[in-house]
């Protein structure tokens, strides 16, 4: 955890002048959500623009924008627009939980573009799941895994799961 701390530190401290991504993964309750919430409260504070997402209103966000269009009026319109252009432009975007939504063709193909585009732009993003690798491949092709892999920190956090031992020690305390 040590080495994550460190990464994610300097994740903070060099953002905006060097261009990084983080992928966070690992077991339940290892502290990848804690992780992601102090990265932004932290670029908050230096005034950058972050978004937080869950995985499922992420692409909830998505499918509004690309079916609901002719179901809205002309100001929802207009807000799924800047909703969109926002997750691709905001200094950082947070995807937390990837893998909790339900995949399919439409759901992999917008992650590649979102991430794809977020990448040839040089637009931060932290991802978290408790997918494996080799899942991570299955679910979102291995179009998006070559670009994570490749153009991501990798961190896999190991651990026991923090709510579970939180509780256990509220009880004995008790």
């Amino acid at each position: 955890i040590e080495d994550a701390l460190r990464i994610c530190r300097n994740f903070v401290t060099s953002f905006g002048t060097d261009f990084q991504n983080l992928f966070l993964y690992g077991d339940v309750g290892v502290g990848k959500t804690f992780l992601s919430n102090c990265i932004a409260k932290e670029l908050m504070d230096k005034e950058y623009s972050v978004l937080y997402f869950s995985a499922s209103k992420f692409f909830s966000s998505l499918a509004k924008h690309a079916f609901d269009k002719q179901d809205v009026d002309y100001d929802q319109a207009e807000e799924m627009k800047d909703t969109y252009r926002y997750i691709l432009d905001c200094d950082l975007l947070i995807i937390d939980d990837l893998g909790t939504e339900y995949t399919n063709n439409f759901i992999a193909s917008q992650f590649f573009t979102c991430i794809n585009e977020r990448l040839l732009n040089s637009r931060s993003t932290i991802i978290s799941t408790n997918l494996s690798l080799d899942t991570l491949a299955d679910l979102y092709t291995e179009r998006s895994f070559s670009r994570i892999t490749s153009n991501y920190i990798m961190l896999k956090l190991i651990g026991d799961d923090i709510r579970i031992k939180k509780k256990l020690k509220n009880r004995e305390e008790n």
